[in-house]
């Protein structure tokens, strides 16, 4: 069972970025290219419409808004369109990630926020 979610969150994971890049292509239409952008960015966003620490609920959304907007899209979504995103989201969840460099970035983010901290204190 854990297994088939595991499955079903890559899934997800892949389809979001396809959205995106659905939404970047000249080929959608645009009333779709908008809905895809909105549901690509609320995918991405640490905002959500309802907050994670609500028991139940805040985790909701991330269950239920997120895959219906993503089907939703790439439903409606031209064949070749949804193909040639899909290609680019595979090249782009295959390339390696360096944990080093992200960690480097979050470092700097964290002094920065200290920085500014005692500089306002």
């Amino acid at each position: 069972m854990f297994d088939r979610l595991r499955q079903w969150a890559r899934q997800l994971k892949s389809d979001v970025v396809t959205v995106y890049f659905a939404a970047r292509d000249d080929r959608c239409p645009w009333p779709i290219r908008i809905l895809a952008l909105l549901v690509a960015a609320y995918a991405l966003s640490p905002i959500d419409l309802i907050p994670d620490f609500i028991p139940v609920l805040g985790y909701l959304d991330d269950v239920l808004i997120v895959p219906a907007g993503v089907w939703l899209v790439i439903r409606w979504l031209p064949s070749e369109v949804v193909v040639d995103a899909r290609v680019k989201a595979a090249a782009l969840l295959a390339k390696p990630r360096n944990h080093v460099a992200a960690a480097c970035f979050v470092l700097i983010w964290l002094l920065l926020l200290v920085c500014l901290l005692k500089a306002l204190w």
